[in-house]
């Protein structure tokens, strides 16, 4: 399948940021979009409930090796897919579980038929291929699927990047031959570590082929954040106007914001939930690490301009007092807000980008909470929106 599911609605006058949705078979996502990551077929510490009514999350991104390991595929369809399974019944994107499998290190063999690694969970050995990921993916039925590929850490010398990225190139094509689900889009993604001549190939190669979209991986995989944003300034732009743009595993508020100035559309990063689990917590007013012993006797709520439920009904002392305690609500309390910091921050960057003041508010360097004050200010989706 490579017409497009992507309809350009807005474009920004100044950066590359814009403003589309993206059609898939359990509905329309809004882009720019950030998805939660539910690694296991969960978003740890919520609810599919929480998540739907109260972040107002529209795509969610699984884990291909985790479900594969445990419980399995097979046990996922025969549920009736991953939809199903986990009770969520928006759009889902997997990933092809190349990052997972190739940061296992010395526990994996690749081969130009695939690769070859140990389950970490009982140590039994497994071969995934990109036929075998895509019949893995397949078997899940997400909306949004990945093609197989490697992910190479950094640094790492030219010619392991270059042969990497051609192989990559390789598995792609195998991907697109392999995938027969028309109600699946299957994105292709595009490698080269630093290297802009690799990269500029690793693009061509892959537009060639022929994606519904297409995905920037390889980042920030160890580089320094200078480097990461010339690779993605350099990147981005070169992808189809006309298919959505996806930046795989990055990462902070700011990231996201340049991101969207280069024409991003989708990202994804346990960041916010695992932030959330250790007790830091985004604000519109910087991170708060709520340990600190200053919360003990305050009294406030974690963020007063926030709209969140914990926001509205808890203050930072108690806050402190579950996580102190360790307790499983302060981990669904964090989490929730840090997630709904996140939606808001991408909702508020959609509204700007349409109403002409995108360029403005994101010029002012790392003025976050401009974007999610203006998000959170609107309760609802918007019929802009659907």
């Amino acid at each position: 399948m490579t017409q497009s599911p992507y309809t350009l609605t807005h474009q920004d006058k100044v950066t590359s940021a814009r403003v589309g949705k993206i059609q898939t078979a359990h509905g329309v996502v809004n882009t720019p979009i950030f998805m939660p990551v539910g690694t296991r077929g969960t978003v740890k510490a919520c609810t599919p409930e929480t998540l739907s009514e109260q972040i107002q999350a529209e795509i969610i991104l699984a884990n291909t090796y985790h479900l594969y390991l445990r419980p399995g595929h097979e046990i996922v369809h025969e549920a009736g897919g991953l939809h199903s399974f986990m009770g969520w019944y928006s759009p889902i994107l997997t990933d092809s579980g190349g990052f997972q499998v190739f940061s296992l290190g010395s526990l994996r063999k690749i081969t130009e038929e695939g690769v070859t690694f140990r389950s970490t969970i009982d140590g039994t050995e497994h071969f995934i291929s990109p036929e075998r990921s895509i019949e893995i993916q397949n078997a899940l039925g997400a909306d949004i699927i990945m093609a197989f590929d490697e992910c190479p850490a950094l640094p790492n010398d030219y010619k392991y990047l270059k042969d990497s990225m051609e192989m990559t190139l390789r598995w792609a094509e195998r991907c697109r031959k392999a995938h027969q689900n028309p109600d699946q889009l299957l994105f292709g993604i595009v490698q080269g570590g630093m290297e802009r001549d690799l990269r500029q190939a690793s693009i061509d190669g892959t537009i060639s082929i022929g994606f519904p979209g297409y995905a920037i991986g390889g980042l920030s995989v160890g580089e320094e954040k200078d480097l990461m944003y010339e690779t993605l300034a350099s990147v981005a732009p070169l992808l189809p106007e006309e298919k959505p743009r996806y930046l795989m595993g990055v990462g902070t508020p700011e990231d996201l914001v340049y991101g969207v100035c280069c024409g991003v559309d989708m990202f994804d990063c346990v960041m916010p939930t695992r932030n959330a689990r250790n007790g830091s917590l985004f604000t519109t007013a910087g991170i708060i690490r709520i340990r600190n012993t200053k919360y003990k006797n305050d009294f406030s709520p974690l963020d007063a301009a926030c709209t969140c439920y914990t926001c509205q009904n808890f203050t930072r002392a108690y806050l402190r007092h579950l996580h102190i305690e360790n307790e499983i609500l302060g981990s669904q309390l964090h989490t929730l807000h840090n997630l709904h910091f996140y939606v808001s921050l991408m909702r508020g960057i959609r509204h700007a980008i349409r109403d002409g003041s995108f360029a403005a508010l994101a010029d002012k360097g790392p003025h976050i909470g401009q974007f999610v004050k203006l998000g959170q200010s609107i309760e609802q989706v918007t019929q802009q929106d659907i």
